[in-house]
């Protein structure tokens, strides 16, 4: 359906004039939300919205989940085509741009129509729009499907389109991973981190797993050996304490840098594990540590026998697939988030009927891209028992999802397929089939899907957090936001042997991320990731500054439009961690310091930087710490940190840093 690289379907419906029916019900707004699938075209259709017959001005605004310099509009009229007036993008500052506008709304001579809007680009972003109508002007019922923009004038939807329009493709048949990873014993569930260079998975019956052969399961690991080659080097057992000797032993997801593993059970004092739960591993210097029970709010799951997890990468985010009351019929895929004490997990939430049957759903798996979501159902039809599907996460609600897209003949088949999951790159899919296995067991397999069916882009980024005075490694959280909307997306932690951390950034936005550890401030760094379209692996190491009174810290999130010194509003969340710390401790007093680089005139330039400072005071002052508090200065560009000759380092020397001057 989908012809431009670059389109974006709606997400959220922010407002709306009327309404038929509300949520997830026929004809409501909602319905607009995603790529097009009211069919058949032409005729009245429950997935399409329907406002009301009130007048001349009926209107619905929605959002997209990332913003993007707009070419184009398109507004998918399924039935009764004609009544619109004016079509608005709405930038991310919440102003409206109108793009296109009808004097004269009334029947056309078609029963359907795509609405294509193409203009130049603005210099703003579009995050959102707005639809009026004229729905007097139309005699019957106006129906709206969908709402799309993108960056490039190609057509974003085909003329009749149909649900099952586009076969999904893969670049490669499926590769058994081959004995170095498989054994003639039943090989399952893998899981890979997302740098694709570590796949856990689990073995049955193995006579080299804990328990020997009457083991029902182990966890075992391999690491890739040649990433050109896509070989893999010999799987070895992962030992205690995560596997026991009589007790099935499973992974059900690792960390963004495969220092935390979501494990399976519950580990009992005396050794044994009880399915109440998923628990959670950490890796230290000398191994992994017993696995401790992850607290989830009512939990509790009817078929104890099966279970799954998955922690997304964001660290924030938690699939089950459990069966429990609230449930469609046996087990069903839900979704946990984690609580403000950074400790427990919210009560479950069922993601739906777009997602789960009267059959079971199982195997979750959401890919890097926090929307892309991959899982094993009985229920959706298929080519077996049950089969792997895809869907795409529509709104944040986490019950709104495209309809489920089956992986097709290359990865379904009439024998057992399932466990599908993705690398943070997109490109190499892992899943588990009994099809051509060793000595016919199941086995592991890799493929490889097109880039038009791959998880969104997402920028992998990894370095070490350091003490800014010693720049030896320090153990510490790593927090990341949205610095437009100030959203915190993800948290993870850092290696306890060296320091280095890992966090996934998904494309869209920008970033802000920084380490947190006691004693010490966080120097904030920033990544904007909002147009990249390849995957790209970033190195950025993160400083801590110890608290102290004289330590400079700069604030790297601070930012100003240029040779201005308005603050932008990605400052914010570095400006509100300020007023926090101040906040936390009232006898601290601290000293802000402009710089700018050497470009223009030097008065000019010392002038701008304090301007820039007493800026900043002021936004401090509105949130109530006292002006007595704050100093200020202004250097100009007479303290350069980096080299003014090239703008690449010339940019290091702008910047705003506090001192530390009472503590």
């Amino acid at each position: 359906m989908a012809q431009a690289q670059h389109a974006v379907w709606a997400a959220k419906v922010v407002e709306v004039s009327s309404q038929k029916a509300e949520g997830k019900e026929p004809f409501s707004p909602e319905k607009v939300l995603g790529e097009p699938n009211a069919t058949p075209l032409g005729q009245a259709s429950n997935e399409a919205w329907i406002p009301k017959k009130t007048g001349t001005n009926e209107s619905i605004e929605v959002r997209f989940v990332k913003s993007v310099i707009a070419r184009q509009v398109t507004v998918v009229e399924n039935f009764n085509p004609g009544a619109i007036t004016k079509i608005e993008l709405v930038d991310t500052r919440g102003t409206r741009h109108q793009v296109y506008e009808n004097d004269t709304p009334g029947p056309i001579p078609e029963q359907f129509r795509t609405l294509q809007v193409t203009f130049a680009p603005g210099t703003y972003r579009t995050i959102g729009v707005v639809v009026t109508l004229n729905t007097k002007a139309v005699n019957g019922v106006n129906q709206i499907d969908a709402i799309g923009v993108a960056d490039v004038v190609d057509t974003m939807v085909k003329k009749e389109f149909k649900n099952d329009e586009s076969v999904v493709s893969f670049d490669s048949a499926m590769v058994n991973l081959g004995p170095t990873v498989n054994s003639k014993y039943v090989d399952t569930h893998p899981v890979i981190s997302p740098d694709g260079r570590t796949l856990f998975f689990a073995r049955q019956e193995s006579p080299q797993n804990v328990g020997g052969a009457r083991d029902a399961q182990d966890v075992w690991l391999s690491t890739l050996a040649n990433a050109e080659k896509k070989s893999w080097n010999p799987a070895k057992n992962i030992g205690s304490p995560i596997n026991t000797p009589n007790d099935p032993n499973g992974v059900a997801s690792v960390s963004a840098n495969g220092q935390q593993l979501l494990v399976i059970g519950v580990y009992q004092p005396d050794g044994t594990i009880v399915p109440k739960g998923p628990s959670m591993t950490r890796r230290t210097a000398t191994g992994w540590t017993k696995p401790e029970k992850v607290e989830i709010e009512d939990y509790y799951n009817d078929d104890a026998d099966h279970v799954d997890f998955f922690l997304a990468t964001s660290g924030k985010v938690m699939l089950m697939a459990v069966d429990r009351k609230d449930g469609q019929g046996e087990q069903d895929i839900y979704v946990c988030f984690l609580k403000p004490d950074g400790k427990s997990w919210s009560r479950p939430r069922n993601l739906g009927a777009s997602i789960n049957t009267k059959k079971p759903e199982f195997a979750p798996f959401l890919a890097s891209d926090n929307k892309t979501l991959y899982f094993a159902s009985e229920g959706h039809g298929g080519y077996g028992k049950s089969d792997v599907f895809y869907s795409k996460r529509l709104d944040d609600s986490w019950t709104n999802w495209s309809k489920p897209r089956n992986l097709g003949p290359t990865v379904n088949s009439p024998d057992f397929d399932a466990y599908y999951v993705v690398s943070a790159a997109g490109e190499d899919a892992y899943l588990v089939s009994d099809r051509k296995g060793i000595d016919g067991s199941k086995d592991i397999f890799r493929i490889n899907l097109t880039p038009k069916f791959r998880p969104e882009v997402v920028t992998l980024v990894r370095g070490r957090v350091l003490d800014a005075s010693s720049k030896k490694p320090v153990a510490a959280t790593i927090r990341y936001e949205n610095l437009l909307t100030g959203e915190e997306i993800g948290v993870a932690e850092t290696s306890p042997i060296d320091g280095s951390y890992t966090i996934v950034l998904p494309s869209g936005t920008q970033y802000g991320y920084r380490a947190e550890a006691k004693d010490y401030l966080a120097e904030s760094d920033n990544l904007d990731v909002t147009d990249r379209q390849k995957y790209s692996e970033v190195t950025q190491d993160l400083f801590l500054v110890p608290f102290a009174v004289g330590q400079t810290i700069k604030l790297n999130n601070i930012f100003f439009a240029q040779s201005k010194y308005f603050l932008r509003e990605n400052s914010y969340p570095e400006l509100l961690r300020l007023v926090k710390i101040l906040r936390d401790y009232p006898q601290v007093e601290i000293k802000l310091e402009g710089h700018t680089d050497n470009q223009g005139d030097p008065q000019l330039n010392v002038k701008l930087s304090l301007d820039r400072v007493n800026e900043v005071k002021k936004y401090l002052v509105q949130k109530g710490i006292a002006s007595s508090r704050i100093t200020t200065e202004g250097y100009g560009g007479s303290k350069p940190v980096a080299s003014n000759d090239q703008e690449e380092t010339r940019r290091l020397n702008r910047r705003v840093e506090f001192r530390i001057t009472k503590k």
